[in-house]
């Protein structure tokens, strides 16, 4: 997760701040200038004064009393969402010092007060790489208060620098109106954004749904994850309305806690051992609290013993913060979002993830074979010219994560606000052993919302064999760049497809050119020959033509078996037949069950052909135990399949 960090536009810190020391200067961001073209893109607020933090409080420092979520106070940007992220994260010692690295050495020092050249440094990571991001100490202010996000205490500075930095990142302060929690999340970890719509899922009446949901949240946040919620705004005046219940609708809240809470007294509390599904919020304005059941005064509390109220940090105050139980927040709460980060390191105890990434772009050609902005499979006859990647699932089940996150666009006064593309990705099964592009739509398995968000995400459920991700925007014609990361259990040796036939080569001419190209879809067998004492077989199939081979994963205990596998064969000799065979898995050396031999005829295009198998050697007279169901595809146009 912590790779490698790259100095943002070339501005090296250290070397910086030598330079400054050696000058006996304050240094000055050149490229985030105190002016408003920082400020704004398109609004104004008159009278705002740049300031650095001596010149705000005479005792500045980066923390007070430590790092805390309760520090941050959301000021006139609306950018609540990244006030709660930024409260999530100061509940992770390992994310936040990762994010504000070398605190200690950052912070003021009253022994060595010139040695402090107003220039600090922030980590984030954005877009598959961790970026360091200078900036100088010169706040907006107005009147002498930040005008932005500030601190409880009026000498702690870390928030106000952290979102200072992330300003810059984002093109000015204004772009940061209005953002998006999850993507936050993403930049202050590295990790994978997960939303959930709790309205969609229907979380309130079904328990199950609703405990299965809480177990996952539970380990996100046991295992270092961040989490943010919100309810749905549906207007505009709906936009931070507060409910009869405390809640205010449009905004984010942090969660600083999920637990299993233990109610009773004493040793009954043990012996009982009645739990309460519990979590934790914050407000970022650090006030307007739920005030249902479990609220800071309610009578609930009595249930709870003194210790395990000390233990979960409960506090009765107007802070911001508050519990709920999961099913209350589930009744009020229409969107989580979990921010998880995906174990890849091998010395972990926790299941440990095998990682691809690669970077993508949607550009566009007149030629349809390049164009690669083909849209989303509304758009038949395009959507196959968008970028694909393959990737193999090596078990007979896998839960695999998949995540797209589309290059962010910087904002700047003359551009106005990058919007988002609406985006999402479909996962087709293919041929055992295809390694060219998609030119026909196979099976899809599997497929994302699409969303104008920067990252969509999807976890599914894949059986053994191989696919195909193909990323899109929701129309054609949109260009763009964007980062594919792929999590499964064992490596999925995941990559681009980038041609469309074999490559003709220098050797084509002595060694000859595929003429035409057959797909074989093998469907099932059946009435194959017992093979052990149970009546049952171990059955896969073989697909053979011209010295290739591509074998199916098998079949357990059965003699009717369901394969659904396909084999894609470039032939220079059409003349050559393709044979499937069927073979039973032992131990100790696997038997033939049976095969038949196909022309893959161009011109053949009958959908399903039933045939007895035949031993080898084709002799009709022959046939063994035992019937196969294969569809053949074959065209003269190797572009065709």
């Amino acid at each position: 997760m912590f790779s490698s960090v790259k100095p943002y536009e070339n501005q090296r810190y250290a070397s910086l701040k030598k330079e400054c020391q050696r000058r006996k200067q304050l240094f000055e961001d050149p490229l985030f200038p105190a002016n408003d073209d920082s400020l704004f893109y398109k609004s104004r607020i008159q009278g705002i004064q740049w300031k650095r933090p001596k010149e705000i409080c005479n005792d500045p420092h980066l923390f007070v009393d430590g790092i805390s979520s309760h520090d941050l106070h959301q000021g006139q940007v609306g950018n609540c969402w990244f006030v709660a992220a930024c409260s999530s994260l100061a509940s992770r010692e390992s994310l936040w010092q990762k994010v504000i690295p070398d605190w200690k050495e950052q912070e003021w020092n009253l022994e060595k007060p010139e040695s402090y050249v107003g220039i600090f440094h922030f980590q984030f990571w954005r877009f598959g790489q961790w970026l360091d991001v200078v900036i100088d100490d010169r706040l907006p202010t107005l009147h002498n208060q930040l005008i932005y996000c500030h601190s409880n205490s009026r000498n702690e500075f870390w928030c106000a620098l952290v979102e200072k930095a992330y300003a810059k990142l984002s093109g000015c302060y204004e772009a940061l109106d209005g953002g998006n929690t999850a993507d936050a999340l993403v930049d202050f970890t590295g990790g994978v954004s997960e939303p959930i719509d709790l309205t969609e899922g229907d979380y309130i009446t079904d328990e199950a749904k609703r405990n299965l949901l809480f177990e996952r949240v539970l380990k996100v946040h046991s295992r270092g994850g961040l989490i943010s919620c919100s309810i749905k705004a549906t207007s505009a005046a709906d936009m931070e309305a507060r409910l009869d219940c405390g809640l205010v609708k449009g905004h984010a809240y942090a969660v600083t806690d999920v637990r299993k809470v233990r109610l009773g007294h004493g040793l009954l509390s043990f012996f009982k051992s009645e739990k309460l599904d519990m979590i934790r919020m914050r407000n970022p304005w650090g006030e307007r609290e739920w005030n249902g059941p479990w609220s800071d005064t309610s009578e609930e509390w009595q249930k709870v013993s003194k210790s395990e109220r000390e233990k979960m940090g409960m506090t009765v105050e107007d802070d911001g913060e508050f519990w709920m139980t999961f099913e209350d927040f589930c009744k009020y709460f229409t969107d989580i979002i979990k921010c998880r980060l995906i174990n890849t390191s091998y010395l972990s105890i926790h299941k440990t993830w095998e990682e691809a990434v690669l970077h993508g772009a949607w550009t566009r050609n007149n030629d349809p074979l390049k164009n690669r902005c083909g849209g989303c499979i509304n758009h038949k006859d395009t959507f196959l010219q968008n970028p694909q990647y393959v990737f193999d699932v090596k078990k007979a089940e896998d839960e695999v994560l998949i995540s797209i996150q589309q290059k962010p666009k910087r904002t700047s006064r003359k551009e106005g606000k990058g919007e988002n593309l609406a985006i999402g990705f479909d996962i087709h099964k293919v041929e055992l052993n295809r390694n060219y592009r998609m030119h026909t739509l196979q099976q899809k398995v599997a497929s994302s919302i699409y969303i104008n968000s920067r990252s969509v995400f999807l976890r599914t459920d894949l059986k053994e064999g191989r696919y195909v991700i193909i990323p899109t925007t929701f129309d054609p014609g949109h260009v763009g760049e964007f980062l594919l990361r792929i999590f499964t259990d064992v490596p999925s040796d995941c990559r681009e497809l980038t041609l469309d036939e074999p490559a003709h080569t220098c050797w084509s001419g002595m060694c000859g050119y595929p003429q035409v190209v057959s797909q074989i879809h093998v469907l099932a067998a059946a009435g194959l020959k017992n093979q052990d004492s149970q009546g049952g077989a171990d059955p896969y199939v073989i697909m053979k033509c011209e010295g290739q081979k591509v074998r199916s994963p098998v079949k357990k205990n059965t003699v009717s078996p369901e394969f659904d596998v396909k084999g894609l064969f470039y032939r220079k000799k059409p003349g050559q037949p393709i044979i499937v065979q069927i073979w039973n898995h032992n131990l100790i050396s696997d038997e033939f069950l049976g095969q038949v031999v196909l022309t893959g005829d161009p011109g053949d295009r009958q959908s399903v052909h039933t045939l007895h198998l035949q031993d080898k050697g084709n002799k009709r007279s022959n046939d063994l135990s035992g019937t196969i169901a294969v569809k053949l595809l074959s065209s003269n146009i190797l572009t065709n399949v």
